[in-house]
């Protein structure tokens, strides 16, 4: 069934501290939540482009959102043949589809008193791990892992800069050595890396210490030069949009997983087919949020539980860096796992009273 009325409405949640994206600093997370109706039926979606990720600005996303929403009158079941002709070739911001799809496919949801289907994918897994995400100087990130190492994730990420290389180099063989083979440490460094920093770098490192690089390289294409160099894997997360052609011509043994960001990349359905290729290529899918609230994240642990019949842990742990949630029930990864069934039940529970209306419409 297709929806009958959508709702735009506005949020701001302060980040328990500044948050920083590519040198932009932030200290709150604003962003904007869909409301689709149907007779009986009512479901969300999360648009929220990250200042210093994005291409598109909030007001921008709003605006296209906003244009967009009239076309939905041209569905007719909502299935997902449908969405998918309807959202290819539209041009609009990756924020916007991704909140398009997420609202129609809990909407369906709702309607049909079940899950989520996606074609093509596993029966979901019980749970989901999920990567905490370490930043900071030597003494925050070292008091952070241990925190949660005591709270049972035995996935971490950390994020390297190119101006404090050695700081990240004593950061890692601090863990290695407190945490040694108990753990998974990833890095990223965004793209930030030339390839002579990157492979002097990656030598520096214990053996073994780390599992992969998120985008060390200012220029991707010189990936296979850094595995050879420094026998170290490299993620690909920015590269699968600003350069979605290198995915098939990289070696896949220089890669080590795809980070799949649903509103970077474009929406639900492209971050799946992504999934479908890393399982075939033997490599993880990591599903991973961009600050986003636990409409989302509970989304996206549903999608990690089926994309694969062993999840990879996944970047969900930003909601810790948010000061509240916009759901009834938090989203959470107590012991270092998500619930995802209960996690995508809990997404569905908005509260309203968060949420600043903005525009209506009847379809």
């Amino acid at each position: 069934m297709k929806p009958c009325h959508a709702d735009i409405s506005r949020y701001v949640i302060p980040f328990t501290g500044p948050v920083t994206v590519r040198g932009v600093v932030l200290e709150k997370r604003e962003g904007l939540v869909l409301s689709l109706k149907s007779k009986g039926a009512t479901a969300f979606g999360e648009i929220a482009p990250l200042p210093g990720l994005h291409d598109e600005s909030l007001v921008e996303a709003e605006k296209a959102l906003a244009a967009f929403i009239p076309e939905l009158s041209c569905l007719d079941q909502n299935t997902t043949e449908e969405r998918r002709k309807l959202f290819d070739g539209s041009e609009l911001p990756t924020s916007v589809i991704t909140g398009l799809e997420m609202a129609l496919i809990n909407l369906k949801a709702a309607e049909t008193g079940l899950m989520p289907s996606f074609p093509g994918t596993f029966p979901a897994s019980s749970r989901v791990p999920v990567n905490a995400l370490l930043a900071g100087d030597a003494l925050n990130v070292m008091n952070r892992a241990q925190m949660r190492f005591t709270q049972g994730f035995r996935a971490f990420k950390l994020k390297v800069r190119a101006d404090r290389i050695d700081e990240a180099i004593s950061c890692i063989r601090a863990f290695h050595s407190a945490f040694g083979d108990l753990v998974e440490l990833r890095l990223d460094a965004n793209q930030s890396l030339e390839l002579e920093q990157a492979v002097d770098f990656g030598r520096a490192l214990p053996p073994g210490s780390i599992s992969y690089i998120e985008e060390p390289l200012t220029n991707a294409s010189l990936i296979p030069d850094f595995t050879a160099q420094t026998g170290i894997r490299s993620a690909l997360d920015e590269t699968l949009w600003q350069q979605p052609e290198l995915l098939g011509q990289l070696p896949p043994a220089s890669i080590g997983a795809l980070i799949l960001k649903p509103n970077r990349i474009g929406g639900i359905m492209k971050s799946l087919d992504l999934a479908a290729i890393a399982y075939r290529m033997g490599i993880p899918a990591v599903l991973s949020s961009a600050f986003e609230s636990g409409i989302s994240l509970g989304f996206y642990a549903l999608m990690a539980a089926v994309s694969t019949p062993t999840p990879a842990a996944c970047g969900l742990d930003t909601a810790s860096f948010l000061a509240h949630d916009l759901l009834d029930i938090p989203f959470g990864s107590p012991e270092g796992f998500a619930d995802p069934i209960a996690a995508w039940k809990n997404s569905i529970s908005v509260r309203k009273e968060l949420l600043q209306p903005v525009e209506s419409w009847t379809l």
